[in-house]
């Protein structure tokens, strides 16, 4: 969404306002000037809108303190989803109406309604998408480093932080083994450090392959960018570095279950190398259960993953030699 912004409004200074731990993401978007922890500044939000002089506020995730802050700064143009919060039917007076739970469009098309108020009521069909991640990610040595002693360096983010259904430990654990006697794959655990304690103590038998290296919550998230566009494939639930992945143009295997709203018509990883399985219908306790794994992502089987890497590798192999020619 903001790469369009950019070509609609192209002299424009164009600052996100994003959590902390977002921010070294977005400094690598090339359609974005600045980037501002909002934590740092929401004790004097209306001060920094009224000292930066910004004249627009798209509110694309609603937020009731910055709409408010908005409204009293005098901001010219504050659009928000006037059907999505109440609040900001009141705040906001450059309006869009939709419903992300009707929709039928991706995530990444439904930003684009934010665009409406410039005139812009196209919306990019999902093959238009990833010719719209402008990210510029530099290679991190740290990460060269780790890389460098394997033909095939595969990423497995086995957790999704709490944001969707996952994958089967149990299945991680059939695809890695699966894999043990293929000497140019090696298999990277990826995750906050967090989520590496969670592997440690439920994941013993994935950790006991001799290649399987854990590194959870030992790069930074900068860091992570690197080593993911950097490595040759990455397997993972509905998660941020799932979508990074794609965007990055790496070879990206999203898993989901086909349950609305975490199926993959709303949160599918798009990009020119991206990949995405789901169940062929939901389970009967898909929809209320609160546990992160479900029948539908055990019915995406080791074996069809397992495919998928042989033949990622197979491309890989493919390519090195043409170099090599």
């Amino acid at each position: 969404m903001i790469a369009r912004l950019r070509e609609l409004n192209p002299t424009a200074k164009i600052t996100m306002l994003c959590r902390g731990y977002t921010v070294p993401v977005v400094r690598l978007c090339a359609d974005v000037d600045d980037v501002i922890d909002i934590e740092s500044i929401e004790d004097d939000l209306i001060g920094y809108l009224k000292r930066t002089r910004v004249d627009t506020v798209i509110l694309a995730q609603p937020d009731r303190a910055l709409a408010y802050a908005a409204f009293l700064a005098r901001v010219r143009n504050r659009i928000g989803n006037a059907r999505q919060k109440l609040y900001q039917l009141f705040y906001c007076n450059r309006r869009v109406r939709f419903s992300k739970g009707l929709s039928e469009d991706h995530e990444a098309q439904i930003n684009f309604e934010f665009l409406r108020p410039y005139g812009e009521t196209n919306i990019p069909p999902r093959e238009d998408i990833p010719a719209l991640y402008h990210l510029e990610i530099p290679d991190d040595p740290v990460c060269t480093a780790k890389l460098a002693g394997h033909a095939f360096n595969l990423i497995l983010h086995m957790k999704s932080n709490g944001h969707g259904r996952e994958w089967p430990i149990e299945h991680f654990v059939s695809l890695a083994h699966s894999l043990q006697d293929n000497p140019a794959i090696h298999i990277w655990l990826t995750g906050s450090a967090a989520e590496g304690a969670w592997i440690e103590e439920h994941g013993q038998a994935i950790l006991a392959l001799p290649n399987v290296t854990n590194i959870c919550g030992m790069l930074s998230l900068q860091q992570l960018s690197s080593f993911i566009k950097q490595a040759d494939g990455l397997i993972a639930s509905g998660t941020g570095p799932l979508h990074m992945s794609a965007a990055i143009g790496q070879r990206t295997l999203g898993l989901f279950p086909p349950t609305r709203p975490m199926h993959p018509g709303r949160w599918a990883a798009l990009g020119r190398r991206a990949i995405n399985l789901t169940a062929e219908k939901s389970c009967e306790d898909c929809r209320r259960i609160t546990t992160p794994t479900c029948d539908c992502m055990r019915q995406i089987t080791p074996a069809t993953v397992l495919q998928i890497v042989l033949s990622w590798e197979a491309d890989q192999k493919s390519l090195s030699q043409a170099n090599q020619s």
